[in-house]
């Protein structure tokens, strides 16, 4: 951390510019954001991303349809099924894939465990950014669950590989019904233990109330997009206002905030464990017989056009533009990831705290850089 001195344009006081990164901190990614402050109030911020940028958007353009699944992973690598989704989705909806429908109800069901598996790595990571250990250890006890069923299915703890174009790389474990629902049992109880150990704790309390508050219109303003803007009171949900996949057949809730702080982004990601726990148990108990892909070239030439894809990814909305002119690799690519559109909110939330809850603002966000630079 370096201190650097300098005559403040916002008044007539000396503001110290403090410069936090670049590191990584815990699972955010390498990030660094310059901070000026009038003793120990924040007057302004400044994010600089770049530091895990790979040219993913632009790698694309190199390798084949089949291939770019893998570059997807690498986006937001806590919520990896989804970005693969996200990505087979819209070369499906440009060849006018249909897939079958036991893949659709398999890819659901990975994609919600998922989610609830990067919530339970925010929040573990979250009370450790609030000063508390025994949060990840109970948060990373039952994401480890949910890893274990995924090792079981894609053979990966976190790269997977498994949503392909039209469908899904293989048919699941025999016992897989079986090891999701008693897996759905573990976690119920794990999210009520973390729930009861942290959200209505004091101290927590008194870090994140009321701290880094924005509305749902500057929210939308800065395209602030998933849990983070749910928790300033927005209802916005992509697989309920613009259902893609399967989603329509599932009842669910839209869980909401009040304030916009940092206490209801922390509880709308507690609460939407238990609503993907609902989904995956309707899933799970309709889930039919059938094939698993449809059938595909090995090679795909996509016909020549362009899709705009939208998902719900854990951080947000997610979308994929893709462009084809009619060969075996596209032309463009474009993600819009929900992280580095929630980030450019940073600042006006930062705007007047104490440089003690830069760390908790920032957390969260719950970004992941990864997709922020790609």
């Amino acid at each position: 951390m370096q201190v650097h001195q300098q005559v403040s344009e916002y008044s007539d006081a000396i503001d110290l510019m403090v410069n936090m990164g670049p590191q990584h901190p815990s699972t955010h990614g390498v990030f660094r954001l310059v901070i000026w402050v009038d003793g120990e109030r924040i007057v302004k911020v400044e994010p600089h991303i770049g530091y895990l940028h790979r040219g993913s958007e632009k790698i694309c353009e190199s390798e084949q349809y089949s291939q770019i699944v893998t570059l997807f992973d690498r986006l937001d690598y806590v919520g990896n099924l989804n970005n693969e989704l996200a990505f087979c989705l819209a070369v499906e909806k440009l060849t006018e894939t249909v897939v079958p429908e036991r893949a659709e109800y398999i890819r659901v069901i990975l994609c919600e465990l998922n989610r609830i598996a990067s919530h339970m790595l925010f929040y573990g990571v979250y009370g450790l950014d609030a000063g508390a250990t025994t949060p990840m250890l109970y948060g990373f006890r039952e994401r480890e669950r949910v890893q274990e069923l995924f090792e079981s299915v894609t053979g990966a703890r976190m790269m997977h590989n498994y949503i392909r174009i039209g469908g899904v790389k293989e048919d699941v474990p025999d016992d897989f019904d079986e090891n999701v629902l008693v897996l759905l049992d573990h976690l119920k109880r794990g999210i009520d233990e973390c729930d009861r150990l942290l959200s209505q704790n004091e101290m927590f309390l008194a870090r994140t109330k009321g701290v880094g508050i924005i509305t749902g219109e500057d929210a939308l303003d800065y395209g602030v997009t998933g849990p983070a803007l749910r928790a300033s009171g927005v209802i916005e949900d992509v697989r309920v206002t613009d259902p893609y996949s399967i989603y329509s057949r599932f009842d669910f809730g839209i869980p909401v905030g009040s304030n916009g702080d940092c206490w209801d982004r922390y509880y709308v990601r507690v609460e939407e464990m238990r609503e993907s726990i609902k989904i995956v148990e309707q899933a799970i108990s309709d889930i039919p017989n059938g094939d698993i892909s449809a059938k595909v070239r090995r090679i795909i030439r996509p016909p020549v056009g362009e899709v705009f894809v939208r998902t719900e990814s854990p951080r947000g909305d997610l979308g994929v533009f893709l462009v084809s002119d009619g060969s075996d690799k596209p032309y463009r690519v474009k993600v819009r990831p929900p992280s580095f559109a929630n980030l450019q909110a940073l600042e006006y939330m930062l705007k007047d705290t104490y440089i003690a809850d830069a760390v908790l603002v920032l957390g969260s966000i719950d970004i992941i850089m990864g997709e922020v630079d790609r």
